[in-house]
């Protein structure tokens, strides 16, 4: 039912920002699918050379996308016009966003299939609070994916999921385990918009139930970060090693800024080497965590440790006059990828860092 309403919604409103692979014709029977879902960062393009990295990882995978692959990609909120700026900076849209991801994955899900999450920026909070939803509430079953159960799913999310309702409807309606497979993210900060001085404050309450923390749901975790990133307002959602959590972590330390890092290059085209550089090692980790990609996919992808970068003053960044160096070492997940060495870059490391 859910798949009914909004596959009737998209084609009235044909959002550009709103990707989906093809699936089979109801009522074939399947083999395991592979689901791959991926949410992108504010004002994010899919034309043609302006992807981000989360972009280029949809472009690669929807290629070859069929009967055993299914793709789900979503832009950021995008700035359209003077009339929805205070969207852009107050954030607004990542609980929608969410939800409809949601609903997309619970409604072709079956167990024995396999789930990847990858994200960036703002869309790497939000797959990872996605990554919260199943483990606070649960996966619906596609039979019981119906718009308002995943609205129900998600307010149960909200308010923490351990309610005794929370337990009720989860064991009516969910799946009993539903793990992914990986989470990749291009350096994640959080769900504010552009997070603009005096601006985010007045969000931060509205986005605080939300959990980014590694779920025990999920397999193995991986973060790009932008080593050379000093604006505050991107300051990065770190993840913090468990020792109840028995997966495989690594948050990577990458040369370049933030924008370097997730791809999002201001039409800047020579620091797409840069940047294909975390983009090659998310997908390689991927590829080793099950993900099925195409032959000969690293040949999309040159990498250059010496392209230039697209630096920290253009577009909106002019604004973000608050600049911070950011803090390493923190976590035993660490490490510092080797083209940053290669670069000869200075760390900013409060304890050991493995140099990779």
């Amino acid at each position: 039912m859910f798949d009914r309403l909004t596959d009737g919604l998209l084609k009235v409103i044909q959002p550009r920002w709103l990707f989906r692979a093809r699936r089979k014709a109801p009522g074939v029977r399947r083999g395991p699918v592979t689901h791959v879902i991926i949410l992108d960062g504010t004002m994010s393009s899919m034309e043609t050379g302006e992807e981000s990295n989360a972009g280029l990882i949809y472009r690669l995978m929807s290629d070859h996308a069929g009967p055993e692959l299914s793709v789900y990609y979503e832009a950021g909120i995008q700035w359209t016009s003077w009339k929805n700026t205070h969207e852009v900076m107050m954030g607004r849209g990542i609980n929608r966003q969410i939800r409809r991801a949601y609903g997309y994955l619970a409604s072709r899900y079956r167990p024995g299939d396999r789930i990847f999450f990858f994200g960036y920026s703002r869309g790497a909070y939000a797959v990872r609070s996605l990554a919260g939803v199943l483990d606070r509430v649960g996966l619906l079953k596609a039979d019981c994916a119906t718009e308002r159960n995943v609205q129900l799913a998600y307010r149960h999310y909200q308010a923490g999921g351990q309610s005794d309702a929370a337990q009720v409807f989860a064991r009516a309606n969910c799946h009993e385990h539903a793990a992914v497979e990986m989470i990749g993210v291009f350096d994640t900060v959080k769900s504010l918009g552009l997070r603009l001085p005096i601006m985010w404050r007045l969000t931060e309450p509205r986005h605080s139930f939300h959990n980014h923390a590694m779920p025990k749901c999920v397999k193995a975790g991986f973060h790009a970060l932008a080593l050379q990133e000093s604006r505050a307002v991107y300051r990065p959602v770190m993840w913090h090693s468990n020792s109840d959590w028995a997966g495989r972590l690594e948050q990577v330390w990458f040369a370049g800024s933030h924008g370097d890092v997730g791809g999002q290059l201001s039409g800047f085209a020579e620091a797409r080497p840069l940047s294909n550089l975390p983009l090659v090692w998310m997908l390689s980790q991927a590829g080793l965590c099950g993900l099925p990609l195409p032959d000969h996919w690293r040949d999309r992808f040159p990498t250059d440790v010496m392209a230039p970068s697209v630096g920290m003053w253009h577009g909106w960044s002019k604004f973000f006059l608050i600049r911070e160096k950011r803090q390493m070492g923190l976590d035993a997940s660490e490490r510092i990828h080797e083209s940053a060495i290669a670069r000869g870059l200075q760390f900013p490391v409060r304890r050991a860092v493995h140099l990779s």
